[in-house]
């Protein structure tokens, strides 16, 4: 398996296959940017530390995800910290910046859960005032191209609190398997809450993918 995804990595480095715009990188390097329908993801930069402390700290927001830096100061160490688990081939995280905007909405993280990121988890969270807009599930397909395509992953994973709605049907409409429940697994607030566990998988992806091409002649 490792041996087949680092051949996946090698030949698809200079390319990520979607129905949206890329450019090519060395994700290990630098990530690519890759542009969805009204927004763009791209690396996470330390001017987004503002934005991303009003979007991500309110209420609405925070009380399903692990609680997220206070402060601007620590919204840039986390930037920092980011950059080097990327350069390190451990994770990945891409800001959501809309069209007209030059700051992060939101973000895509992507984290190896083993050597050679062969299985990864991934997870989301997003300004509240931008729920609804779409950028999502545009976003998500290009986080699991890239994942599959690019990085060489064969099985991703997403967690999402029990009452976290929202969270499970997105997951649920782009096609993620739920395969189990993980009692008491998540704390917030000096509370357990239990999470449902999703998986996809490259081969399963790939045949979604494929079935939602338009044919050509």
């Amino acid at each position: 398996m490792i041996a087949t995804a680092q051949a996946t990595r090698t030949k698809a480095t200079t390319m990520i296959a979607t129905q949206t715009t890329t450019v090519a990188t060395n994700w290990k390097t630098a990530l690519p940017v890759m542009a969805g329908s009204g927004f763009t993801l791209r690396e996470l930069r330390l001017e987004d530390a503002a934005s991303l402390l009003a979007m991500l700290t309110t209420e609405e927001v925070s009380r399903f995800i692990s609680p997220p830096p206070t402060t601007v100061e620590g919204f840039e160490r986390f930037i920092a910290w980011t950059h080097r688990e990327r350069a390190a081939g451990n994770y990945a995280c891409f800001a959501i910046v809309p069209e007209g905007m030059h700051t992060a909405i939101g973000i895509f993280q992507l984290r190896a859960l083993e050597p050679g990121f062969g299985t990864a988890e991934w997870g989301f969270a997003m300004g509240s005032q931008f729920w609804g807009s779409g950028f999502f599930a545009d976003g998500a397909r290009l986080v699991l191209d890239f994942a599959f395509d690019v990085v060489g992953s064969q099985r991703l994973e997403a967690r999402a609190a029990v009452a976290n709605g929202r969270g499970n049907g997105a997951l649920r409409k782009i096609g993620a398997v739920q395969e189990g429940l993980l009692r008491r697994s998540f704390l917030r607030n000096g509370q357990h809450h239990d999470q449902v566990l999703w998986g996809i998988l490259a081969e399963d992806w790939r045949l979604q993918r494929m079935s939602q091409s338009p044919i050509t002649h």
